[in-house]
């Protein structure tokens, strides 16, 4: 005898999850209006190259974010005909052109700073005005307080291009100090500081964007919950009335979801209503105890208790 249930959940507080991600995105294209126009003023006024090139970061910022609004957009969109299963695999798609937009962003920070470094004409670089530096460290507060602001309601609602979003703002925190570190060695007499400081950043941007990278490819790709998560939903369906044993549990990310398919063993001689009712318990228990739960399916097997 086999009792087999399917379900896809609802959406539940998608809309939630929407509201969070979109209020979070128009406070970060508000900040970042606003830094980097401050800091090409800054840079432009001061004579400061670092802090023209931080402004750029900044405003490259606004860009990233409306990608992040526009997947998780796409993301919370109800199943249709042609998309059964949802469409929460889009925001791998904004993460995965944020990832590209990061490490092309680092790049260029690296490749400056290396060809400064490289030409060896350091005398002849311009000294930068006090304003770049008092704006350098505005800069560094205002973005790393957005990256734990981000990083917190990505945690919040598991979203990998919020994350990515917040990685943004880490890097651009990170640019932000080297151009601290640039504009306060050049006004001391080291202005090869600058392009020191930029190569660091360089490799410190290239690592987050290879983290939001690989996250992306793995939630695209089916890849399973770690062993822990496989492990607790295991005990989950064992402490049910019923539940014999768990014969097979397996899962896949489908973006920021888990789809997932167990195998319970029951008593064989069960009716099959009463196997039924055990797999739907299963399933409630698998859905209430894991959120992040979308689709659960379970199939029952007969278990002989003979002698």
């Amino acid at each position: 005898m086999t009792a087999i249930l399917k379900h896809s959940s609802d959406k539940r507080g998608a809309v939630d999850e929407q509201s969070i991600a979109m209020r979070v995105s128009t406070v970060s294209i508000l900040i970042n209006l606003l830094l980097s126009a401050f800091k090409l003023l800054a840079g432009i006024v001061a004579h400061s190259g670092a802090m023209i090139s931080d402004g750029i970061h900044s405003a490259s910022d606004v860009f990233s974010t409306i990608i992040v609004i526009i997947g998780v957009r796409i993301s919370g969109r109800k199943s249709d005909a042609n998309h059964q299963y949802g469409h929460e695999r889009m925001e791998c798609v904004a993460s995965l052109i944020l990832a590209v937009v990061l490490f092309l962003t680092g790049l260029g920070i690296g490749k400056e700073g290396l060809g400064n470094i490289l030409a060896g004409n350091y005398a002849d670089l311009t000294v930068p005005g006090l304003f770049a530096l008092i704006m350098a460290v505005i800069s560094i507060a205002v973005k790393e307080w957005m990256y734990w602001y981000t990083r917190a309601a990505a945690k919040k609602i598991n979203s990998g291009a919020l994350m990515a979003d917040a990685w943004h703002h880490r890097s651009d925190a990170l640019s932000s100090i080297g151009a601290f570190i640039g504009i306060l060695g050049a006004r001391m007499g080291y202005p090869v500081l600058d392009s020191v400081a930029s190569l660091i950043i360089c490799i410190f941007i290239a690592k987050a964007a290879y983290d939001i990278f690989k996250d992306a490819v793995d939630k695209m790709v089916d890849k399973s919950c770690d062993q822990e998560t496989v492990k607790a939903m295991t005990e989950a369906a064992m402490e049910q009335e019923g539940v014999d044993q768990v014969d097979e549990i397996r899962t896949r990310l489908f973006g920021s979801k888990i789809y997932m398919d167990i195998e319970i063993g029951c008593d064989g001689e069960l009716s099959l209503n009463q196997a039924h009712q055990i797999a739907e318990r299963v399933h409630d228990t698998m859905e209430k105890t894991f959120p992040l739960v979308k689709h659960c399916m379970v199939h029952v097997n007969p278990v002989n208790h003979e002698g």
